[in-house]
């Protein structure tokens, strides 16, 4: 398939035929043919461009993998008179993904300002905000060893007030692993160590899918292979060798596997939740399709504690 944005043709002539095709696009998704679905749609917006057939065409090819034009159409119905409100989310997931996280912003404003509580909207700017201030390179850190750094990050990297820094040095807190060995109990029962503070951290910890308590006896450093063991269990062999495609995931889900080198099912249900969403630009949405399609294999990510 081509990746070619000039290779889309958008056309003023039979609105009629373009509606025609459309439905045939709806149809073809309809059967499980994509490809069918995207010819149909591409031949509709040759026609007419019908908002809703380049929105269709455009997260079909996001799908694929086709994402220069998938942005190319996205950015064409964010630029229309009243913008397709789904187009905006999509396109700014996208601008994220790039690392462009003041323009994803900024196409997610309008979105919220006309419906404030615009669930998906909500989530992809929390996933924003969370990815501008991540602090981990995830060139250099991969696998458990990547998670392992992230423990060993001293706490004074975060953006935490002075009291809060103060108080988790004199209780010997030094590490993001030392953080999570605590309970918020144990934050409070010290001296001048008060609620304030207390969300401050939970807040830090909640951006990174982190929580207090979850490091208690060790279970972040676990060793992987006796979680794989555990798994023999749960489901055959030949469903936790499965390849990761066969999920059928999302294109952002998988990149984010990709840079964790989970290649199987049974390399993905020996994660945690906290690793997977300590990847940049990995956020709840994500999270919660691939704890969906491991539903489907009676599996589950790896609990902590």
């Amino acid at each position: 398939m081509s990746t070619n944005t000039e290779d889309l043709v958008i056309g003023e002539g039979d609105v009629a035929k373009a509606q025609e095709l459309h439905q045939r696009g709806l149809a073809s998704e309809a059967e499980g043919d994509r490809i069918a679905a995207i010819g149909a749609y591409r031949e509709a917006v040759a026609e007419s461009p019908l908002t809703e057939s380049r929105f269709r065409l455009a997260w079909l090819l996001d799908l694929m993998g086709e994402e220069e034009e998938a942005l190319s159409l996205y950015q064409s119905l964010a630029a229309d008179e009243q913008p397709h409100i789904n187009a905006l989310v999509n396109l700014a997931i996208m601008l994220e993904d790039r690392g462009e996280y003041d323009e994803a912003m900024r196409k997610l404003r309008p979105v919220l300002e006309s419906n404030p509580n615009h669930p998906r909207a909500r989530m992809f700017q929390r996933d924003c905000e969370a990815s501008e201030s991540m602090l981990f390179d995830e060139d250099t850190e991969r696998d458990q060893g990547r998670f392992n750094t992230m423990l060993d990050t001293p706490v004074t990297d975060f953006e935490l007030s002075v009291r809060a820094r103060n108080c988790l040095k004199k209780m010997n807190i030094r590490t993001l692993g030392d953080l999570l060995k605590v309970s918020e109990a144990e934050l409070l029962s010290y001296r001048n160590f008060g609620e304030t503070s207390l969300v401050e951290i939970k807040n830090m910890l909640s951006s990174k899918g982190l929580r207090l308590g979850q490091g208690v006896d060790g279970q972040l450093r676990r060793n992987p292979n006796d979680a794989f063991e555990e798994l023999k269990g749960l489901a055959p062999d030949h469903v936790l060798n499965k390849p990761i495609s066969s999920l059928d995931l999302s294109v952002r889900a998988r990149k984010a596997l990709q840079l964790l080198g989970i290649g199987t099912i049974g390399d993905l249900a020996m994660r945690t939740e906290a690793e997977l969403m300590g990847v940049k630009n990995f956020g709840s949405t994500s999270l919660d399709e691939i704890k969906e399609r491991l539903e489907l294999h009676n599996l589950s990510l790896r609990k902590l504690g």
